[in-house]
């Protein structure tokens, strides 16, 4: 039986309305706080391993997984236990995406980058350069959720001119989540002048 993932974040109050700044720069209606369910390390678990299936099941075997920090850490963590690999992560330093705390990579070593939420896909595709500067070979992308601009596997939706994720590397999440997406410039919600956007997670949101 096929989880509800809408249902998860429906019933932790992680999927939000309102007016939001996404990490892409544009500006949304809906947001989703995977912070917010993956609190309980037993949905966390139960999720990771509900990824890890579909990874094992494309016949995918990496030798780590990678995600940027902060919001893919809990979701990486979780999808690399749930595959029996180690985790490691990415972390901005002066607006720069890099690998730190002593983390390395074997060259030619097998890595997944997973996120909690692919939107266009542009912190996972940092992460991935971290991890290929290091000689490392991605081997595919994951995430819990899909913003649908990239296409996934299992998914008929169609991948958008905004994913910047490559064509030659599979995608796996859980679901597809389709949202409202601005750009700041135009950007419907602005215009009514009644709240600015926010992003979830910082200064006390």
């Amino acid at each position: 039986m096929a989880l509800d993932i809408k249902k998860y974040y429906t019933d932790a109050q992680a999927l939000l309305n309102g007016h939001f700044l996404l990490s892409s720069g544009n500006h949304s209606d809906h947001y989703l706080q995977s912070a917010k369910v993956l609190e309980n390390p037993k949905i966390g678990e139960i999720l990771g391993q509900a990824l890890a299936k579909q990874i094992k099941e494309a016949g995918l075997l990496p030798d780590c997984v990678c995600s940027p920090a902060l919001g893919g850490i809990l979701a990486g963590y979780e999808l690399a236990r749930a595959l029996g690999t180690r985790f490691i992560f990415t972390e901005r330093v002066e607006g720069q995406m890099c690998l730190r705390r002593g983390f390395e990579i074997k060259k030619n070593e097998k890595i997944l980058i997973c996120e909690d939420i692919i939107t266009t896909g542009g912190s996972a595709l940092e992460a991935a350069r971290c991890v290929e500067f290091q000689g490392g070979k991605v081997i595919a992308y994951a995430g819990l959720a899909n913003r649908g601009f990239c296409q996934r596997i299992g998914s008929n939706l169609d991948k958008k001119p905004e994913c910047r994720l490559p064509d030659d590397v599979p995608l796996f999440a859980l679901e597809d989540f389709i949202f409202n997406m601005y750009d700041p410039k135009d950007c419907p919600l602005c215009k009514t002048g009644k709240d600015k956007a926010i992003k979830p997670g910082s200064r006390g949101n």
